[in-house]
């Protein structure tokens, strides 16, 4: 077991090191590594140093991470392009059971319409501003080069 300067077993290995499940799930949940901290009860910069101490540690963050990642991805790229949707509408009604006579709440579905998110030009730009950026970035650096030669009169 792994001993910090004091000599007692750390954080890590008392109660974390079983539990990377756990932390992979804080991860794919969103959370950044100072709200993963937080939960652990410990200080980013200690959650920093277990990362470059323990690889297995350092992996279950970039696993848990990788996922959410590519949710957002797929979400950001739904959005850019539009997409349809059925919404379907139920109301209760109450049914009497013909042997018993028992009267019992039911959800029937009254209507299904299918509906159109419009393409959103934000997310468009967005997607297009980091997946292109040289053709895309609102900001263009244009180098300049070469001698200039003023003709100044007063010189000499």
């Amino acid at each position: 077991m792994a001993k910090n300067k004091g000599g007692r077993p750390n954080k890590y290995e008392t109660e974390w090191k079983d539990k990377l499940t756990v932390i992979q799930g804080w991860a794919r949940d969103g959370l950044t590594d100072e709200q993963i901290a937080k939960n652990m009860g410990i200080h980013p910069s200690t959650l920093y140093d277990w990362k470059k101490k323990y690889p297995e540690f350092a992996e279950a963050l970039k696993k848990g991470k990788e996922v959410v990642d590519r949710e957002v991805e797929n979400a950001l790229l739904k959005r850019a392009l539009g997409y349809k949707y059925t919404e379907v509408t139920r109301e209760r009604v109450v049914e009497t059971d013909p042997e018993t006579g028992e009267s019992r709440p039911k959800l029937v579905v009254t209507k299904e319409v299918v509906k159109e998110v419009a393409p959103d030009v934000t997310a468009q730009i967005f997607w297009l501003k980091n997946r292109k950026p040289n053709e895309w970035k609102d900001k263009r650096d244009i180098g300049i080069n070469g001698n200039m030669e003023i003709n100044n009169p007063f010189r000499g």
